[in-house]
């Protein structure tokens, strides 16, 4: 459940200002303020179960947003890389030099292609 809240909330910075306000108010009460689904009904006046379906729409958006734009699999990819390089930049061997060089280079082609 953790890995969803979180994967959920990364779309949500990503894709926040592609979604309606109803959706926005849904998701950050859930997913943000940690509300129960019947606090949010009880806040906004619709049922539980209104609340239940806003959000598995909202979050299937997400996925959509996703799916097409890519932005949150672009953000990981670049945090990997930049995580590999930073680990290579703490040896200092000369195997590593040449490690880094290539991993700058990778990580260039990278953005590059992404443009």
């Amino acid at each position: 459940m953790l890995e969803k809240t979180n994967r959920i909330n990364l779309l949500f910075d990503f894709y926040a200002p592609l979604l309606k306000e109803r959706q926005v108010q849904f998701l950050e009460m859930y997913y943000r303020e940690d509300l129960s689904l019947s606090e949010i009904a009880e806040i906004t006046d619709v049922s539980r179960q209104a609340v239940f379906d806003q959000l598995k729409r909202t979050e299937a958006v997400l996925e959509q947003y996703e799916e097409g734009l890519h932005l949150l699999a672009r953000y990981q990819e670049r945090k990997r890389r930049l995580s590999e390089l930073l680990a290579a930049v703490e040896q200092t061997d000369e195997y590593n030099q040449d490690r880094i060089k290539a991993l700058v280079k990778e990580l260039a082609r990278f953005e590059l292609e992404q443009g």
